[in-house]
């Protein structure tokens, strides 16, 4: 048990006047050393712990359905190693002469830009429903359902994400993202081919890149 003690005073000399005596204090600090732990548990279990950051990513159900996708619906995206977006439209055209890949960045002005334009359709209804929906003719239970149906419609543009085993991953959750900021309802994620390398070197080539 912690205690200060305080020495007890008295008279010094014989001559002087002798003074009361002082009862020395006791100082009992083990309620304080209590009080330390309590404040330390409490702050324990208060505090909230840093969370690591991830993406959830929830890849499409396998499925036999061999649908095609339109050419004029197709928006293909090749992310390389570099912070450079290679994108064609449709069908990619493997004639050297009539490539059609060209580039753009990561930038507002460049993939989102580029995605919003091409899926004006969907932005469009959902415009249209989000103006319903505040002027309370679209109840809340079904706005939901008619969000995710009009990301879906079948004029809906389809992204194709494409990568390689160089590709940054940082470049790929940044496309991810973009495709929630722009409400992309239908995009893949698969490995690019050896045409589209072929196709991009000829780019490459062809503007010193």
């Amino acid at each position: 048990m912690a205690e200060v003690n305080a020495g007890d005073g008295g008279g010094g000399g014989r001559h002087k006047k002798k003074r009361a005596k002082k009862l020395s204090t006791r100082i009992d600090m083990t309620p304080m050393v209590d009080l330390g732990f309590l404040l330390l548990t409490f702050f324990m279990l208060t505090t909230t712990f840093s969370q690591p950051k991830v993406i959830e990513l929830t890849p499409p159900v396998k499925t036999h359905d061999s649908t095609k996708i339109q050419d004029t619906l197709a928006l293909t995206l090749i992310l390389g190693k570099s912070d450079t977006v290679y994108y064609y439209n449709g069908k990619l055209n493997l004639t050297l002469d009539s490539n059609n890949v060209t580039t753009t960045t990561f930038s507002d002005d460049g993939l989102r830009k580029l995605v919003l334009s091409r899926n004006q359709y969907v932005l469009n209804s959902i415009k249209e429903l989000q103006k319903q929906h505040d002027a309370n003719k679209i109840p809340d239970s079904a706005y939901s359902r008619l969000l995710d149906k009009a990301e879906g419609n079948k004029y809906a543009r389809f992204v194709i994400i494409k990568t390689d085993t160089n590709t940054k991953y940082i470049n790929v959750i940044m496309t991810l993202d973009e495709m929630t900021i722009c409400d992309v309802g239908k995009y893949s994620l698969i490995n690019e081919s050896d045409d589209d390398l072929k196709m991009i070197e000829d780019y490459k080539q062809k503007h010193k890149k």
